[in-house]
């Protein structure tokens, strides 16, 4: 049985015609049985002039109202559909990263519009951040457990962003038990709390910035800031660092990456600070403390379009607070999340903040995410990292 079928507006389908993979609310003809279809629906888009445009995702709730899955108008998204989908990320995967851990599936740019799913070996975390990635969840497991067998899959559906789609806010073990993964990164074995740590437990779009950090730390002292389970400053320790401090505001996060730092025997060079690093680095400034690097990897500080000026506020706060803790001749890494800042903008106000501490120096890299975090090309607001690699003098 064919799909139901939607239909663009007159004059309202360049954008799709150029192959972007979302179609807005106010580009859809809304007739009274479009809007009845339940959120997250498989449906046909074909432009009033007929043109088909594939098999997409429908919620007629959200002004993001259609998501491309298919350009066959009659796909079928069940598990079969699924299990190649991801098998083709796995591929990719196995070819960038030598070790299986690593984002195997990044939304549209990997054709799964709305689904991030991350490896962290024989664990699998599944967000589902539209209404027919919620709906299909249940043949993305069975295709998922088809490809990799795995241990255990958790649903971390918990991001603010589900609301929009009018999904709960949820964490729950969709396969396998037990809550807890290992991941190695460098010389290193991570311990991950996959049901209350952060977001999918590990952030492994950062493992080229953690490596490049690393590799500056040989006998210097490093303050990992917003460190979670210590990925930054651990592998700086690993790597020769004679001092390491880590700086978080969660207990339980310090906790891990304490018992990391013990198991790999970093431990006496290794000492964690509870506490909101927007409050301590600061304080630490006045203090007189310095570092030779400084890593300041905060979580998102623009969660919606609205926070947008705040935010930026905020960063050129944070690189304020952070240049003025490095010491003569050392390092900064500074990074943002926020989708709704762009890359320039960032820079602006971390050069801003950078002007207020009287500290200038040079930027040796602009850094972005890993290849496992591909960027669709009509969606390059989707390259939400952003991070700079600063020497001060």
């Amino acid at each position: 049985m064919p799909h139901p079928l939607i239909r663009l507006l007159p004059g309202r389908d360049r954008r799709v015609k150029a192959g972007h993979p979302w179609a807005y609310s106010n580009e859809i003809a809304m007739t009274p049985e479009t809007k009845a279809l339940p959120p997250g629906s498989v449906v046909r888009l074909e432009g009033d002039d007929g043109v088909k445009h594939g098999t997409w995702h429908f919620n007629p709730h959200t002004l993001i109202a259609a998501r491309r899955l298919s350009p066959d108008p009659d796909a079928q998204p069940d598990a079969a559909f699924f299990r190649a989908r991801i098998g083709d990320c796995l591929a990719l995967r196995e070819r960038l990263c030598a070790r299986p851990f690593y984002r195997l599936a990044h939304a549209e740019a990997d054709g799964l519009p709305g689904l991030i799913l991350d490896r962290h070996g024989d664990a699998i975390v599944l967000q589902a951040g539209s209404a027919g990635m919620e709906r299909a969840t249940p043949a993305i497991v069975e295709a998922l457990v088809s490809l990799l067998s795995p241990r255990v899959i958790v649903a971390r559906n918990d991001a603010a962003v589900r609301a929009l789609e009018g999904l709960p806010e949820e964490i729950r073990l969709l396969h396998g038990a037990g809550g807890h993964a290992e991941i190695e990164e460098g010389p290193l074995r991570f311990r991950l709390d996959l049901l209350s740590g952060q977001k999918t437990g590990w952030f492994h779009d950062q493992r080229d910035n953690r490596a490049r950090v690393a590799a500056l730390a040989r006998g210097t002292t490093v303050l990992d800031a917003f460190c979670h389970t210590g990925g930054f400053g651990l592998l700086a320790a690993a790597n020769g660092a004679r001092a390491v401090t880590l700086l978080d505001r969660s207990e339980p996060a310090l906790a891990l990456a304490m018992q990391t730092a013990a198991r790999h025997g970093l431990a006496d060079r290794v000492t964690a600070q509870r506490a909101d690093a927007m409050e301590a680095l600061p304080a630490m400034a006045e203090a007189g403390a310095r570092f030779d690097i400084v890593v300041a990897d905060p979580p998102a500080f623009a969660k919606a379009r609205k926070d947008h000026g705040p935010a930026l506020r905020a960063y050129a706060k944070l690189a304020r607070a952070s240049a003025r803790l490095v010491s003569p001749g050392g390092f900064l890494f500074i990074a943002s999340c926020s989708h709704h800042i762009s890359g320039g903008e960032f820079a602006d106000a971390v050069i801003e903040g950078m002007l207020k501490a009287r500290r200038m120096g040079r930027i040796l890299a602009m850094t972005g995410a890993g290849p496992d975090h591909p960027v669709h090309p009509l969606l390059p607001e989707s390259a939400y990292l952003k991070g700079l690699l600063l020497h001060l003098p």
